[in-house]
């Protein structure tokens, strides 16, 4: 991806507790890397690049480390830490579940982002059957406020980050991108499959 605005920041989110993986996530290996080395390598033309993590728990050249200011509260929270940390802008915001992501992909929602309205604050990529998915997504900075103020309210599910009328959406295979891109591994077992399938 070339040209990258100046405005636009990458945020890993990787201060999960990875209980259905049994072990820490973000170090689990895909191919001999681990797999927040995969997440943080599609991201590497964004100009401002965050982790939201624990304090020194990760060593990754070139990404500023931010804390989870609600340790445990899930992804959710992890948005909240970002949005607090990037300047004003737009955020891809993703976690180390999503390791399949392509630099390409990243480049058709920045695409997607250019010249929306100005009530547009999320980009959102469908999967295969049709849904935005809201991790592996762009997020405008003016979403703080909202998100705060659901997490006060005790909601914790990413979907409501941004109202539905507030998403636009992108349709991957167009663009020759297969929504395969957004596999989800939340178990060794979803790592294993991955692994099998890129061979």
């Amino acid at each position: 991806m070339s040209d990258v605005p100046p405005t636009l920041t990458a945020a890993i989110t990787a201060g999960g507790q990875s209980r259905r993986f049994g072990t820490d996530k973000a170090a689990a290996l895909l191919h001999g890397r681990p797999l927040l080395t995969h997440v943080a390598g599609a991201l590497a033309a964004f100009p401002e690049r965050v982790l939201v993590a624990p304090p020194g728990r990760y060593a990754l050249p070139g990404w500023r480390a931010v804390p989870d200011t609600r340790p445990g509260e899930g992804p959710l929270a992890g948005l909240e830490a970002a949005l607090a940390a990037a300047p004003p802008g737009w955020v891809a915001f993703v976690g180390v579940d999503l390791p399949g992501l392509t630099p390409a992909y990243w480049a058709a929602l920045v695409a997607a982002s250019a010249g929306v309205p100005p009530g547009v604050l999320s980009v959102q990529a469908l999967d295969d059957s049709g849904r935005a998915q809201p991790l592996g997504a762009l997020y405008h900075t003016a979403l703080r406020p909202r998100v705060t103020a659901l997490l006060d309210a005790g909601e914790r599910r990413l979907r409501q980050a941004a109202p539905p009328e507030a998403v636009r959406t992108v349709d991957l295979v167009p663009l020759g991108l297969s929504p395969d891109l957004l596999r989800n591994v939340n178990t060794p077992t979803d790592l294993e499959q991955l692994m099998e399938s890129k061979r």
